[in-house]
């Protein structure tokens, strides 16, 4: 009987089958090959390169829209786009960001929403990366509570006029399109907004301190004219933009523990190189208690998250099951990321490793999406009956 791989000691792996391990295994490729060399300049930086080009290098990977069918998609699993999403923020999560954002928002909201002509003139050049999208939830004042969000659109003959601000938007400032979503007469509604529309601007937010390597945007309407096509035809309230944070919390459910492993495999091997009082890190029984409990939060996300992802495959994922998922792994992986700095000591806060740069990352991942206390109260109301978020 051979020993179990440092990374996976529950052998979860034989959960997988050929064709999972082997997407898993291009994506990681793909990532490490083109990716991996220069997201610590970029996080140094405060700004990618050329972040269209590194949309088409996705594109030609095969991750946008990845588990949707038709119009250029891949039409994988959720498992398989799980998967990847891991892969994706084992190198970092505004990597994923942009792929969750690109692909489980703004292609998401058109896929299943948009008619069948705004299908077919976005969704294909969104799968190859030659387009950008971005998804207009949160507000400046208006976060965890969209039902009271103040932009506002208004009909004015065949069209619909928009107005307003959006905050924190990924990818905002290089999007081509928009779907935003404004109250109206009618309730919640979602358009399509094309960015050179005028009236749209996108300015970048700066300073930041976590995400460093990702495009972050506000969005200001300044009466945006777009014609009634644009607008989602079927869907009212808050069931339109909950279905798409609904897919984008499933891919954080795997993709932080990307960051996870990446910063757990950074404290294994520098524990077993550093050398004090004469012996390895490794060789103390603190550093093995701390590596072994990381492993263990690992392990135990990683089983989560394959569950939850053979549910949604199934179709019987419920939304609680998400926060579930999201809540766990996002908290558990930022703790382990916290624990890896402990060993490597000075060097933990050194670009020149990924620690620091994941445990940044992951404090927005653990509130963008749906924060803790918003997930922690939708599983309370699951297992109580009794909503108490006001």
């Amino acid at each position: 009987m051979s020993t179990p791989a440092p990374l996976d000691l529950a052998g979860i792996d034989d959960l997988l089958s050929d064709d999972e391990r082997a997407v898993r295994a291009s994506v990681r490729r793909a990532c490490t090959e083109r990716v991996l060399p220069h997201v610590a300049e970029w996080f140094e930086a405060g700004a990618i390169d050329d972040p269209r080009a590194l949309m088409r290098d996705l594109g030609s990977m095969g991750v946008l829209g990845m588990h949707l069918e038709g119009y250029g998609c891949a039409g994988m699993s959720a498992t398989h786009y799980g998967l990847a999403c891991l892969e994706l923020e084992a190198v970092d999560s505004g990597l994923r960001s942009m792929v969750s954002v690109q692909g489980s928002l703004a292609m998401f909201a058109l896929w299943r929403w948009a008619s069948e002509e705004i299908k077919q003139e976005w969704l294909p050049r969104m799968a190859a990366g030659e387009a950008i999208g971005c998804f207009g939830l949160t507000e400046p004042d208006h976060g965890s509570d969209p039902a009271n969000m103040r932009t506002r659109a208004r009909r004015d003959g065949d069209d619909w006029v928009i107005t307003g601000r959006k905050m924190w938007i990924t990818n905002g400032s290089i999007a081509d399109v928009a779907v935003v979503w404004a109250q109206t007469d009618e309730g919640i509604r979602g358009f399509v907004v094309p960015t050179d529309t005028p009236g749209f601007s996108a300015p970048e937010i700066k300073h930041k301190l976590s995400l460093r390597a990702s495009v972050t945007s506000e969005l200001v309407l300044d009466d945006v004219r777009v014609p009634n096509a644009f607008a989602f035809p079927e869907v009212r309230g808050l069931r339109g933009p909950l279905s798409c944070l609904n897919e984008a919390r499933y891919g954080i459910i795997w993709g932080a523990l990307g960051a996870a492993r990446s910063c757990l495999e950074a404290a294994l091997t520098y524990s077993i190189e550093r050398e004090q009082f004469g012996r390895p890190l490794a060789g103390f029984q603190l550093t093995q208690q701390k590596l072994a409990d990381m492993n263990l939060e690992y392990t135990k996300g990683l089983l989560l998250a394959l569950h939850l992802g053979r549910r949604k495959d199934a179709g019987t994922l419920h939304p609680s099951q998400v926060s579930l998922g999201k809540l766990n792994n996002v908290r558990e992986a930022l703790e382990i990321c916290r624990t890896a700095r402990t060993i490597l000591g000075a060097n933990g806060i050194s670009l020149e490793f990924p620690v620091i740069r994941h445990m940044n990352n992951l404090e927005s991942v653990l509130t963008y999406e749906g924060t803790v206390e918003m997930h922690t109260l939708v599983i309370g109301q699951t297992m109580t009956g009794i909503p108490a978020f006001r």
